[in-house]
């Protein structure tokens, strides 16, 4: 390792394979990270894996930010589907949205979920009568599972299970004896609804499985995987049911108004309630992140000034800011990374829109690298508010060519004012013999803006995988709902990176210019 990373942003939702339902499944990690090792990149940062609720496709508004959801399980790699007789066994409905999902070109979510949905309880139903009931080694294997994550598993399973069985309402419109978690009910739910819980215990287990082997096929390919820790768990979670305290339920987090947004944002989550979490010792923190230790080499904090101070937006009251001293927040926000930071994974917290001085100067402590966004990384303070040169970035830091949220960089070239453009070329070519008038976009601007971003002086580099090949496609509109967020595609099965000619050369070409600015593995 040269201690200068390059890595590549994608969701695993992204990547389809020849063998996959119509979205990304986890093994199909590993072939991807055999094109990268070509590209000599080594950090994939995925977006959050958590279990979504139905109906939903937004992977920061998961039903658990702890569990892995089933959607991503590759079925054919499963031997209880396959024992019990695989596509065939499974309903026309199901086969037929299987085939509809394949010939999707964007992820159908409400297909694949009626497809894994029956097609995992029929690979379980396989499971408890030729495995569980017998005692097999396998059987043997899922209990030491369930009794190692029981810390987070039990609450998870039964949640899931509870949520089922109310017609998926909140766990707040439950019956008080559930939704308070009183003993004498919760143990009665399990009595009842144990084959549910099994079968919720069960799915984690064979998407942890999957998992792990592909992290550890990534590993053999000199891939690190970096998962995306949202800010909060969403209201109707079994990690706010379990620790309701914790939060303020009445309280919806948010941002402020800012440049971006004249009313500022409400997010419709949760809000901390940070004085009884520091009574606590951060407990839930300090579960949250060795979970993701458990499945990650490194960790993007999600909107990481609201573990400094979290924006709530009460009913009809005053926003406010909690803690609401600036001493206090500073004091929050750096237990909570100390903490993030002890369970040994390399964190990049994103720090991008309008941040306190103290949150930045509080990473640089902590020694945990912000995010530079090329585009916008300039000297808004001076007249003509200049770009930055990219080579001047501070070592500790992680440039982007963009992120999930942002228009590629084919389309925000194209888009931009000829102003910014200029200038933004004068940063990434000869300051004093640039063009009178920007180029149009073309393969040759996209290598120059990628070479410009691997000679950043930032040791860590993520580039959105459009960028690489120039595309326009995109992952996300912030502040739209619709098909076209969360959706996206590349257009070839994994498989196909390894022998097409456009990624042939695109991996050469990232290689070489990995080599030249000593990046990668």
């Amino acid at each position: 390792m040269t201690g200068r990373h390059a890595g590549v942003n994608v969701p695993l939702f992204s990547l389809r394979s020849e063998r996959g339902w119509g979205i990304g499944e986890l093994p199909d990690l590993a072939t991807f990270a055999g094109w990268m090792a070509e590209a000599r990149f080594d950090r994939l940062m995925l977006l959050p894996l958590g279990t979504m609720p139905h109906g939903q496709t937004s992977p920061y508004s998961a039903v658990s930010t702890l569990g892995i959801d089933p959607i991503f399980i590759s079925l054919p790699h499963l031997p209880d589907f396959e024992g019990a007789g695989g596509v065939a066994a499974l309903s026309g409905d199901a086969r037929q949205a299987i085939a509809l999902a394949r010939q999707s070109k964007v992820v159908a979510y409400e297909m694949v979920r009626v497809a894994k949905d029956e097609a995992l309880r029929l690979a379980f139903n396989r499971f408890v009568a030729d495995e569980w009931l017998p005692g097999t080694p396998r059987a043997t294997e899922l209990g030491a599972y369930v009794e190692r994550e029981r810390w987070w598993l039990d609450d998870y399973a039964i949640f899931v299970a509870l949520r089922e069985a109310h017609g998926r309402v909140s766990w707040r419109d439950w019956p008080v004896g559930l939704a308070a978690r009183q003993p004498v009910a919760l143990a009665a739910a399990r009595r009842e609804h144990a084959r549910d819980v099994l079968f919720h215990q069960y799915a984690q287990w064979v998407a942890e499985g999957q998992w792990q082997g592909a992290r550890d096929l990534a590993r053999h390919h000199g891939i690190s995987l970096f998962g995306d820790l949202p800010f909060v768990a969403g209201t109707d979670s079994p990690e706010v049911w379990a620790n309701a305290g914790e939060f303020r339920l009445d309280v919806s987090a948010g941002v402020p108004p800012d440049a971006f947004s004249a009313t500022g944002q409400d997010w419709g989550l949760p809000t901390y309630n940070w004085e009884v979490i520091a009574t606590g010792g951060y407990a839930w923190h300090r579960l949250r992140a060795r979970r993701m230790a458990a499945l990650f080499d490194g960790l993007r904090v999600d909107h990481v000034i609201g573990l400094f101070r979290t924006y709530g937006r009460p009913p009809g009251g005053e926003p406010f800011f909690t803690p609401a001293r600036e001493s206090d927040q500073i004091a929050q926000g750096r237990a909570v990374m100390r903490v993030l930071a002890a369970s040994g994974l390399v964190l990049i917290a994103e720090d991008l829109g309008v941040t306190p001085d103290f949150v930045r100067e509080s990473l640089a402590a902590l020694d945990v690298p912000g995010c530079k966004v090329m585009r916008w990384e300039r000297d808004w303070d001076a007249p003509g508010a200049p770009f930055f040169r990219p080579e001047s970035y501070a070592a500790r830091s992680a440039a982007m060519t963009g992120t999930h949220d942002t228009e590629p960089l084919c389309t925000w070239w194209s888009t931009t004012s000829e102003e910014e453009r200029l200038a933004f070329l004068r940063v990434v070519d000869n300051p004093n013999d640039g063009p009178s008038t920007p180029p149009a976009w073309s393969d040759a601007l996209r290598d120059q803006f990628l070479r410009a971003a691997y000679a950043t002086g930032s040791a860590d580099l993520f580039m959105p995988f459009q960028d690489l090949f120039g595309w326009a496609d995109r992952i996300n509109v912030p502040g739209t709902v619709g098909t076209h967020n969360w959706t996206w595609c590349l257009p070839w099965t994994v498989e196909r990176l390894r022998d097409l000619p456009e990624a042939l050369e695109r991996a050469a070409f990232l290689r070489h210019l990995a080599l030249e600015t000593r990046r990668g593995a």
